[in-house]
């Protein structure tokens, strides 16, 4: 896909993400209201902003880690974690392996993430508190995405 014309914000990925708020977790959904899972929400952003038209389907309820890190590193820039700003994404660890997406956001000042949460039934947004913060193994930028300074 050909590099977007006008470089996209952290702060518009964060706003398509905010979209998403709500939507049923649904395992590979794609389909914003309807259902959607954390790579679908990932992927779906990037869709929305012309950031990019991959996808993938065919994967277990549980990703493979080992393909899920590698897609990430592929196709984003990957981000030293502790620079990650509000539209990056973050590769987080459930049950000690990589298999969980999010957008990082801010509330109210402090870090949050926008990530399809299927204990929560639902995409949601909340504050990265320290189990969150623990299990961020590596952080990335969307291709396209311009790199903000931090206030």
């Amino acid at each position: 896909m050909a590099e977007p014309a006008a470089r996209v914000t952290g702060a518009a990925v964060v706003a398509a993400a905010r979209r998403w708020l709500g939507t049923p977790f649904c395992h590979q959904g794609r389909r914003r209201g309807v259902g959607v899972d954390c790579v679908g929400l990932v992927i779906a952003v990037a869709h929305e902003l012309g950031l990019s038209d991959f996808d993938i389907t065919g994967y277990a309820r549980r990703p493979d880690s080992d393909l899920l890190a590698r897609l990430a590193h592929e196709l984003m820039q990957p981000i030293d974690p502790a620079a990650a700003r509000p539209g990056d994404v973050l590769l987080i660890a459930i049950e000690g392996r990589a298999q969980h997406l999010a957008i990082r956001s801010d509330l109210a000042g402090d870090p949050a993430i926008i990530h399809a949460h299927a204990p929560r039934r639902r995409v949601v947004e909340h504050r990265i508190d320290a189990d969150w913060a623990q299990r961020i193994l590596a952080a990335f930028r969307l291709p396209g995405v311009a790199q903000e300074e931090a206030d």
